[in-house]
């Protein structure tokens, strides 16, 4: 009986404890939680970021020439190789095409024949010029004949001439000369070898560069191309030659963006030692016009991945994912180009775990 009554007691307090007004946890995150996140929070400025853009430039020859033939022939000597400096109209490759040596004698035959039956002609009108002062000698439609007959024959003898000039021209072509002064860099043939007139695609006899002065070639992004001051002069240093900085001014731009949204700019570099070459890089500092304001955000701001460049800006309390292209940097700030204005607020520590619509306070 006591049994009984300890375990009625004991049922009594479980029923008693389940049947509380104890409510259940909420293990659950509200929504609010989930996207209201805390963060430090700044402004985009808009400054003067610096007075030059350090890019890189790369050396080009000032003038550069493929050498191909102007007729079908063969390569009879050849008289420069890599390397060799050579002088404007100096001679450097002979070829030879026997077929053009008849084709002149014929055209010197013909000529002949023309220019014999051109005098006959006019031999024959002048003694029926004569002959038509007597009255009734000669009618007047063998003196036309006669003239007529004089002019075609002059005419054919012309033609002959040129002809004759033509192939001696075409000879003349069997000779290679140097446009200009520079120096042999490629040598692809060799006596006995057969070429012909090529394409740019095809492979040229000889290279020839002018590396007295050269090409320093400066790409400039489409966001500062209005912004270089083209008349300042430019520091560069190659990066075969460090600690040795050169200074000149911007030759010449192009004025038009290339495929790659850049334009090109050149500065003419004298070569007097010889030292440097063609292909050569340098880094390049080219100046920026006094003035010239650009957006500036922390360098820590900019969220990056494989797909995208971008900042978290607050606009109206919420998340606005802002694509952006970066510009120069310092060590605490980068230029940006984006939908931004000067004053946006931006989350200073930018992270991929923030989407795009999350409130942010």
């Amino acid at each position: 009986m006591k049994f009984k009554i300890i375990l009625l007691a004991a049922t009594s307090f479980l029923l008693y404890a389940c049947s509380g007004n104890q409510k259940p946890v909420d293990i659950t995150v509200s929504e609010k939680s989930k996207t209201t996140r805390e963060h430090e929070l700044g402004t985009v400025s808009e400054k003067a970021l610096s007075s030059s853009a350090r890019l890189p430039g790369q050396l080009k020859p000032f003038n550069e020439v493929n050498l191909f033939p102007k007729i079908n022939g063969f390569v009879k000597q050849v008289y420069v190789d890599r390397g060799s400096i050579v002088k404007k109209g100096q001679l450097l490759v002979t070829l030879e095409a026997p077929e053009m040596q008849s084709q002149l004698q014929s055209a010197n035959s013909r000529y002949l024949q023309a220019q014999e039956t051109a005098s006959a002609s006019k031999e024959k009108y002048q003694r029926l010029k004569e002959a038509a002062t007597e009255p009734g000698s000669v009618s007047p439609l063998d003196l036309d004949n006669a003239l007529s007959r004089m002019k075609a024959d002059a005419a054919i003898a012309n033609a002959e001439r040129s002809n004759v000039a033509s192939v001696r021209t075409m000879i003349g072509y069997l000779n290679i000369y140097a446009p200009f002064d520079g120096m042999i860099i490629q040598r692809n043939i060799s006596p006995g070898a057969l070429v012909a007139p090529g394409k740019s695609t095809d492979q040229p006899m000889l290279i020839l560069q002018d590396t007295r002065k050269l090409r320093l070639q400066v790409d400039i992004p489409e966001d500062y191309v209005d912004k270089v001051d083209l008349k300042s002069p430019v520091r560069f240093t190659f990066n075969a030659m460090p600690g040795q900085q050169h200074t000149a001014k911007i030759s010449r731009s192009a004025n038009a963006l290339g495929s790659m949204r850049q334009e090109a700019i050149e500065i003419d570099v004298i070569n007097t030692n010889g030292q440097l070459k063609p292909g050569m890089y340098a880094e390049v500092h080219i100046p920026m016009q006094s003035g010239a304001k650009s957006l500036l955000v922390p360098n820590s701001a900019i969220v990056r991945s494989t797909e995208r460049e971008y900042v978290v800006a607050v606009r109206e309390g919420k998340a606005a994912l802002i694509d952006v292209k970066e510009g120069l940097s310092t060590h605490d700030s980068t230029e940006v180009f984006g939908k931004l204005k000067a004053n946006d607020r931006i989350v200073l520590q930018g992270t991929d775990e923030i989407k795009e619509g999350d409130e942010v306070k």
